[in-house]
């Protein structure tokens, strides 16, 4: 499997299939990546992005899943806990501390909750945390899905920052972490390096710094 990071939280997986998260990449667009799968963690727009233009089948919370069909959007809804497989993927939603009104839809429309996700394809396991913050239950996540690899946001502001995503490397366990949602802005400006070198030189766990655009592969 490969992994493509478009910057901020857009993660493109591909291998069997290919799966587009958090379609969303400041001043670009993705329509050039022809996924197979969408997956939406919350409707804030910075991750909902080109969910609707891309119109690929996508996994999203119930909530997010409806307002995407009422859009020509095929879309699968999932909630916490749930897994689905299509097409031999399987896409399990896990919890995220984070807000989720879907803005696109304007007031008074709700989002549901936001969430993670852990998605197996090929023998590989990928756990994109979502917009969150730090919470003690990510060390289900990794007790239960055993991820190879987490995307873990450390902006700090609107989700963790450096030091509470250092704690999740931990909880989740994965041996391979790599940083997002981050530097997109002025307000979550961070620098990764310090983050991998804390994580580094404390843990066996390795942290991938990926320019936007850069692609690795993953092994299970």
């Amino acid at each position: 499997m490969y992994l493509t990071w478009f910057g901020h939280s857009c993660v493109l997986l591909s291998g069997t299939k290919k799966i587009l998260i958090d379609p969303f990449i400041e001043g670009g667009r993705l329509s050039h990546t022809k996924p197979d799968f969408v997956v939406v963690t919350h409707g804030h727009a910075d991750h909902m992005g080109e969910a609707v233009t891309l119109k690929r089948k996508t996994v999203a919370i119930t909530e997010i899943a409806k307002f995407l069909k009422a859009k020509g959007v095929p879309a699968e809804s999932l909630n916490i806990g749930g897994t689905i497989e299509l097409q031999g993927v399987t896409f399990t939603m896990t919890p995220a501390m984070h807000s989720g009104r879907i803005e696109e839809a304007g007031r008074g429309y709700g989002g549901g909750t936001a969430a993670g996700f852990v998605i197996g394809m090929d023998g590989v396991s990928v756990y994109h945390a979502g917009d969150t913050g730090l919470f003690s239950d990510m060390k289900l996540i990794g007790e239960l899905y055993h991820p190879n690899v987490a995307l873990l946001p450390i902006g700090g502001r609107f989700t963790m920052g450096p030091n509470e995503a250092m704690i999740a490397a931990n909880y989740v366990g994965a041996k391979l972490v790599i940083p997002i949602h981050y530097n997109t802005w002025d307000k979550i400006v961070q620098d990764p390096l310090k983050f991998k070198n804390a994580v580094e030189r404390t843990t066996d766990i390795e942290v991938k710094i990926l320019k936007p655009g850069e692609k690795i592969e993953i092994n299970a």
